[in-house]
């Protein structure tokens, strides 16, 4: 379970998670972090200034006796969705704040870090209910790295340049061998479990403890791969209203979708490359496919015959599994072919998967108090879960447990898919 440290531990793990997102926008400019791509993206400038608002205006609120603002105008400008704490700069526009500058939000990333420090050291946040608002401060900075670099990347596959986000040299080793044969592999099904316990930080849309009766099922052993995709693509896949849902055909039309996001096509027509974070990079035939939407996750499994996996299967197949993969922590950036090994593999690590579970509440959901009740409830309405983690993910972010959730029609996230079917 993430974050199980001590409260003499706290200022560590603060100083940790708030240093990371520093290295995230190293030797980039303040251009590149001011841009908004669309209106789904935030630049990354006011992720570093939102989050440490958040840090403010949530956790210092709860232990500064005579608290008071950093800038009277923060609330307005750095406010994501809170609409008990008031209004707030429009979404789609954010890309518009030029001011503050960098250097003003990085002087106030340190001043409310100081702030947070100082209390730490005074046992302010000793109380359970304050140490909780602090964790939940540092899971969604955690949150926040992964959609800073998600938002880079995007920005960055618009540029006809097609800049890096890493340096190309560091990059893995290309591997052109095929995948491995689909595998599977069975479950009784049953009654189960999913969900955090009572113990250790999780959201509040984990909790409580769920039941779900399971009908015999099985997993695919991997996820779907490029050539795979190539395949459907090759069959017509995105020209046979067959396979999709009718939203998903509807939107796969107007936006005149041909492939996975970044995939791009030779002079000859043939789909090739894909915008990665270490720029332009040939595809790789074994490694998992990113950034599709549900849509075409959805008709690629019914292309193949199958269907995508609920969030209760998943999530009890994951059980068995050792929760390791390659996280941001690896420092790959981009999901790699499976391991040669049996059983289940890119469990975690790799790519979020999608599921076919609507992200709705646990029986017995009960959302946190004051503003904060609006963290996660709020959004229990069409979207659709997703498992697992990602390349972008930090590797002390992620719980079996962990319900993240997207649109159906988003891609610019890294998504992927594992198939699944019933026995």
């Amino acid at each position: 379970m993430a974050f199980e440290a001590s409260i003499d531990d706290l200022s560590q793990v603060f100083a940790k998670i708030r240093a990371r997102s520093l290295t995230l926008i190293q030797g980039l400019s303040e251009a590149d972090l001011t841009v908004q791509s669309m209106p789904d993206c935030s630049p990354a400038k006011w992720h570093l200034a939102h989050t440490t608002w958040f840090f403010e205006r949530m956790a210092l609120t709860e232990v500064e006796a005579n608290f008071k603002p950093f800038n009277d105008s923060y609330d307005y400008l750095w406010n994501s969705y809170y609409e008990a704490v008031g209004a707030r700069h429009p979404r789609p526009a954010r890309g518009l704040l030029t001011r503050p500058s960098l250097a003003d939000i990085l002087d106030y990333r340190g001043a409310i870090d100081r702030r947070i420090e100082a209390a730490i050291a005074a046992g302010r946040f000793a109380h359970a209910a304050a140490a909780a608002i602090l964790m939940l401060g540092l899971q969604h900075e955690e949150q926040h790295q992964e959609l800073l670099q998600t938002d880079l990347l995007h920005l960055f596959a618009q540029n006809p340049l097609n800049p890096a986000l890493r340096a190309p040299d560091t990059a893995p080793a290309l591997d052109h061998s095929p995948a491995s044969p689909l595998g599977w592999v069975d479950f009784a099904g049953g009654l189960v479990e999913i969900g955090a316990g009572p113990d250790g930080f999780a959201f509040d849309c984990e909790r409580p403890r769920a039941k779900a009766f399971l009908a015999p099922f099985r997993l695919a052993d991997r996820l779907v791969t490029h050539q795979e995709w190539a395949d459907f693509i090759a069959e017509g896949g995105y020209d046979r209203p067959e396979f999709w849902l009718a939203d998903g055909w509807a939107r796969a039309q107007s936006e005149n979708w041909r492939s996975p996001l970044y995939w791009r096509a030779d002079g000859a027509g043939a789909w090739t490359m894909a915008m990665t974070p270490f720029g332009l990079r040939p595809l790789e035939p074994a490694a998992p496919v990113a950034h599709v939407s549900f849509y075409e996750a959805d008709a690629y499994a019914r292309f193949a015959g199958k269907r995508l996996p609920t969030e209760a299967e998943w999530e009890h197949a994951a059980a068995a599994v050792p929760l390791d993969g390659p996280f941001f922590d690896s420092g790959d950036a981009i999901a790699r072919p499976a391991a040669a090994t049996t059983g289940l593999r890119q469990m975690f690590g790799d790519l979020w998967q999608w599921t076919s579970s609507a992200f709705a509440p646990h029986p017995g959901f009960k959302p946190l108090s004051g503003a904060l009740g609006e963290y996660n409830g709020k959004f229990m309405a069409n979207q659709l879960v997703l498992k697992g983690g990602s390349v972008f993910t930090p590797r002390d972010h992620i719980r079996r447990s962990y319900r993240n959730f997207f649109y159906p029609w988003q891609r610019w996230q890294m998504m992927g898919l594992r198939l699944a079917e019933d026995l």
